[in-house]
């Protein structure tokens, strides 16, 4: 796959300098990986190695500090557990989420009984309510007949969510939140 210029800095970098997505933007429009991750450089040998993030754990070198934030996933204990079936694997609050959501937990079988599940567990801790959008109708048993499109939001930039992992990968991610416990 050669290489291209980068739009922003205007140097010649190999395809491995830039990110799938801005590869994918094309000729002209893409930029490296240097320049996102907001980089600067003055040499095309300082720009095609550098790497002045160090993993403190595990010494790895990464560009930028996203990829270094991303990568310290791994070295988080899987001591969060499952807000339905209680089993403890999990290395977040957003993982355990995501196990919940995607239909494999032994407590609530299915995609959407399991998106049923989560909104009526966060409904329940008074903590997660703040992160609710809106209030669906009941129906006479008391249940949530539906949820709304986009139920969750970030109080720290509004930003709004289809999935409650959705959202605690995001407050993760954006904010340094960690959630290695759900609801409490």
């Amino acid at each position: 796959m050669g290489g291209r210029y980068c739009s922003e800095c205007d140097e010649w970098c190999s395809s491995s300098q830039f990110s799938s997505n801005q590869w994918r933007k094309g000729d002209g429009c893409s930029r490296c990986k240097s320049c996102v991750g907001g980089g600067h450089h003055s040499s095309f040998t300082e720009h095609q190695y550098s790497t002045n993030f160090q993993c403190g754990e595990c010494y790895r070198q990464f560009n930028s500090q996203n990829e270094l934030n991303m990568h310290m996933q791994v070295h988080r204990p899987r001591n969060v557990a499952c807000p339905i079936c209680g089993e403890q694997r999990f290395r977040s609050g957003a993982n355990a989420v995501q196990h919940v959501e995607s239909g494999y937990c032994t407590g609530c079988r299915g995609q959407d009984n399991a998106r049923q599940q989560i909104y009526e567990f966060a409904r329940r801790q008074s903590g997660m309510q703040q992160f609710l959008t809106g209030t669906p109708m009941l129906t006479n048993g008391g249940h949530y007949d539906s949820i709304p499109d986009f139920p969750y939001q970030c109080r720290e930039c509004a930003k709004s969510f289809r999935q409650m992992s959705q959202l605690l990968q995001h407050q993760d991610q954006k904010h340094n939140r960690y959630t290695h416990r759900i609801g409490y």
